[in-house]
């Protein structure tokens, strides 16, 4: 079973800034691709941004230009660097990642960690 642990959420002032960290229980480079959700309060869960395991990046328009996502093989952990950070990025995150095999597709999915950001 793959485990996925989320840390570095907390409370940061507008502004300010953190980072996540996402460690996996087996080699992520074994994942199509990782990635990082976020949940606010009475809304759906949405992508923030996703790593493939050939290094391509994507992410939601609202985190373009303030948060960089990258990945350390050797610690099988992803990371969510998040910049200039609003209240509106208040949520819980959650770290994603995905495979696949003969039998089908896999999805995963960490506990989440809180981020809140006041102003």
């Amino acid at each position: 079973q793959v485990q996925l642990v989320e840390s570095g959420g907390g409370l940061v002032q507008a502004g300010g800034s953190l980072r996540l960290s996402c460690a996996a229980s087996r080699i992520i480079f074994s994942f199509k691709a990782m990635g990082w959700y976020r949940q606010a309060p009475g809304k759906q869960r949405e992508l923030v941004a996703v790593i493939t395991n050939g290094g391509i990046r994507d992410y939601a328009e609202s985190a373009k230009g303030r948060f960089i996502i990258s990945r350390d093989n050797a610690k099988n952990t992803v990371y969510l660097q998040m910049n200039s950070l609003q209240p509106e990025d208040t949520a819980v995150y959650y770290c994603h990642a995905d495979s696949s095999d003969y039998l089908g597709d896999y999805d995963y999915w960490g506990q989440g960690t809180q981020v809140t950001v006041y102003s």
